[in-house]
């Protein structure tokens, strides 16, 4: 039986087509460990420079822009992918059309923007902030081209770019530091992350069109430069847009429940206290960043679970799934939690020193972020994905009514008991609220009640 395992092990591993997937995603991978690493580091240090108000106000001005980039993605990415692979000969006018949609829809954030800064109560410099940020969404367009590159299963090229973009665009904030930079002077590094990969983009969309040619995938130093194809079609144009404005909305409300919590804090608490919770939230995602990547690499799997006829034998394979996800980020965050003090004292600093009680409620909402995770899995294979945009939509509207109340009580640690309350009510509640999903409420239930017989279940 062992030897049949290992041939059919070989038998995978030099399998064309899983070899090709599984390079994509080791490069994809270790980009984000990278980003990780480095994105920490400099992230951590920036906040050490700016003190907890400038620090705040920078969060903010990213938050409030958050809100509304929606309207600059238009939800277009993973059509166009689908697109795509459905039809490459088609690449000049999706990618084209694409493009001018998003161009637009980052011009009408900033017209958005324009309005909605009167219903805050900002001072200029924090409007100014707003607006170098906000001016950064141009640049997104030319994330079309991460799209082909992820049709055409090239991670290597997204790699490529998105670490570029980081070397320099974390070279250019330690400049800042050293130099003594005023503030302004990071929220243009913000733009300047921007401009650098839409380069990045651009320069190594040419260098895979040339490889393609040439037959020399493996081989990129040869490769010509190439712009991206700026063709842009009416029909095509609608075309997507009848098929992303659910993912527009669905856009705006999961901005609305992940970024509304500092906004609403800087208007209640002030600069300073955005600062302290901004520390605490980028610490406490930080750490659990392995958990999505294990959600994603279990996703095939707990699709194949669903097909299963064995009715027992399917529900006790997704009892495992979600036991295994639940008790493994329960054990992680208790870790955490203990050494929560020595961890935002060592990074930040005594300034950030509020930040420690932000951080040890927070940190627990991570759990009910990656069952969410697993709940959405469920949701799209049971062909449930209408019900994903409810789920989340309620979460926003609880998330805000919850911020009103907690943060006038309790302050920023209201805010976190908020986020808290709302991932529960996301990931848990909702699973209750209606007959299609009670099943997956009961079975997830479940293997909380018998996770150690879950975890050592054996198929007879």
């Amino acid at each position: 039986m062992i030897n049949r395992i290992l041939d059919n092990l070989k038998a995978i591993s030099t399998h064309q087509g899983f070899r090709r997937y599984f390079t994509n995603t080791s490069w994809l991978f270790a980009e984000k460990v990278l980003r990780m690493v480095v994105g920490l580091f400099v992230g951590v240090w920036v906040a050490r420079y700016l003190g907890p108000e400038q620090f705040g106000l920078l969060s903010y001005a990213q938050s409030f822009v958050a809100l509304f980039t929606a309207f600059a993605t238009l939800g277009l990415d993973g059509i166009v992918v689908r697109e795509l692979v459905k039809d490459e000969s088609r690449r000049e006018e999706l990618l084209g059309t694409a493009f001018w949609l998003k161009v637009i829809g980052s011009v009408a954030v900033l017209l958005i923007l324009a309005v909605a800064v009167n219903f805050t109560s900002n001072d200029k410099y924090t409007n100014m902030l707003v607006f170098i940020i906000a001016s950064a969404t141009i640049f997104q367009s030319f994330n079309v081209i991460d799209m082909y590159f992820q049709a055409k299963v090239l991670g290597k090229y997204i790699a490529f770019a998105n670490s570029l973009a980081l070397f320099l665009g974390s070279s250019v904030k330690v400049a800042l530091i050293l130099n003594h930079a005023p503030l302004e002077a990071f929220a243009l590094a913000v733009v300047f992350d921007g401009f650098i990969l839409a380069i990045g983009y651009v320069y190594f969309y040419g260098l895979s069109l040339r490889a393609k040619r040439s037959n020399l995938h493996s081989d990129i130093q040869n490769a010509k430069f190439s712009i991206i194809p700026l063709k842009f079609k009416r029909q095509t144009a609608v075309s997507l847009l009848k098929d992303s404005w659910p993912l527009i909305l669905s856009g705006i409300v999961i901005m609305i429940y992940m970024r509304i919590d500092q906004v609403m804090i800087k208007e209640m608490l002030g600069a300073e206290a955005v600062g302290q919770y901004a520390a605490a939230v980028r610490i406490s995602e930080a750490v659990f960043f392995l958990f999505p990547v294990m959600i994603n690499s279990m996703a095939p799997a707990f699709y194949n679970s669903l097909k299963i006829d064995n009715k027992t034998i399917s529900e006790k394979r997704i009892k495992i799934f979600y036991s295994t996800i639940f008790y493994l980020c329960l054990i992680w965050s208790i870790f955490i939690f203990i050494i929560s003090d020595k961890l935002i004292l060592l990074l930040y600093g005594h300034k950030f020193s509020e930040s420690i009680s932000i951080f040890k409620v927070h940190v627990f909402s991570n759990i009910l972020a990656f069952i969410g995770g697993v709940t959405n899995l469920w949701y799209l294979a049971n062909g449930y994905s209408n019900l994903t945009f409810y789920r989340t939509l309620q979460g926003a509207i609880l998330n805000i009514i919850l911020n009103c109340i907690l943060i006038n009580k309790l302050g920023t640690i209201g805010a976190a008991i908020a986020t808290v309350l709302s991932y529960f009510h996301v990931a848990v509640i909702t699973m209750f609220l209606s007959k299609k999903t009670r099943k997956n409420g009961n079975l997830f239930i479940l293997s909380l009640i018998y996770p150690f017989k879950v975890i050592t279940f054996k198929e007879s």
